[in-house]
């Protein structure tokens, strides 16, 4: 369980909050919760994706993202989140546009596919553009009079598996670039991305395959020397039986004749069979919480501030979306 007081995330100078996880975790969800926590304090929050899922769109039911900042969302006290998918060859034309003048010479060239050519041979030029565009966003705090500035952001990131090979640039370009411009830049987006200024979140669920992949991130990150924030713990059960009814039911020791009495009183007939599928339903119930204890055991060594949302019996719609917000809040990680 995550600890009963609030574990605060809201480190001063803190800007770029990195949202990876394993997938079928939810780290979307995530991500759209954590932008409208951090835009409930009355915030200007971008949210950006680089993997060209257009899983944001989906989150928040709005049209398919363009790369092009749009208001998805309003919050309290003023807030709104603003949201950008962020594709490599758009990120490259406007690399081209801003250091080279290639207006209409970049737009030539991605019609004779030499962008596509450049971004896929060449992976770490590609990590380069996708981060390169997520530093500009965040340090319009300093510059751009007519840009639009934003009080954070949020990147909905790759999985965990590939989350420190995406955002250590630097690695990725050693044997590729090792001067000029591109080079030049990914220098430039690892002093933000190892600084105080930026946290990656891992989320997982209670499952053996995506904690240990949390804990594999964890340390590739930190081997990387990049700033880990927190694991959020998504889609968390809520507990139906206490520790001794949950070792009576493992154990087969629930008391049948209680549970009889109990459904008699609320009007519905005890039958045999109805009595032995909740007690099965129950036996199980308490071995999946044993195994998710023993899950949770694993996280709390991790030593990193742990945070749980719950799972939504309804799904995830825009209205649950600021309730996972709300919780966010409450324990502290905006």
């Amino acid at each position: 369980m995550p600890s009963s007081e609030p574990q605060d995330e809201r480190r001063p100078g803190l800007r770029l909050h990195v949202v990876t996880g394993k997938g079928g975790t939810g780290k979307t969800t995530v991500a759209g919760a954590l932008a409208l926590a951090l835009a409930s304090a009355g915030q200007r929050v971008l949210l950006c994706e680089v993997e060209g899922r257009q899983g944001i769109a989906q989150l928040f039911d709005v049209p398919p993202l363009p790369y092009e900042e749009r208001s998805i969302a309003v919050a309290s006290q003023g807030g709104e989140v603003y949201a950008l998918a962020i594709d490599p060859e758009s990120a490259l034309l406007e690399y081209l546009a801003m250091y080279y003048r290639l207006g209409r010479a970049g737009k030539a060239l991605d019609r004779f596919g030499v962008i596509d050519f450049a971004t896929t041979i060449a992976p770490g030029v590609r990590d380069v553009l996708l981060t390169g565009k997520v530093y500009e966003a965040v340090n319009r705090n300093r510059r751009g009079k007519n840009s639009r500035q934003y009080d954070a952001v949020v990147l909905d990131a790759p999985p965990t598996g590939r989350i420190a090979q995406f955002l250590n640039v630097n690695n990725e370009l050693a044997g590729l670039a090792k001067v000029g411009p591109i080079r030049s830049q990914a220098d430039t987006v690892m002093t933000l991305l190892r600084s105080k200024r930026t946290a990656v979140h891992l989320v997982t669920v209670l499952e053996d395959m995506p904690v240990q992949e949390t804990a594999d991130g964890i340390d590739e990150l930190r081997a990387a020397r990049l700033p880990v924030g927190g694991v959020v713990v998504n889609m968390t059960r809520r507990a139906e039986l206490d520790d001794e009814e949950r070792d009576a039911a493992v154990s087969g020791e629930l008391d049948r004749d209680a549970v009889a009495a109990d459904l008699d009183s609320v009007g519905i007939r005890p039958t045999e069979p109805l009595l032995d599928g909740l007690l099965t339903e129950a036996r199980e119930h308490a071995e999946r919480r044993e195994l998710e204890d023993e899950q949770r055991k694993r996280i709390s060594g991790l030593d990193v501030p742990t945070y749980e949302l719950p799972r939504l019996p309804d799904g995830i719609d825009l209205g649950a979306l600021y309730e996972l917000a709300a919780d966010l809040c409450r324990q502290g990680l905006a």
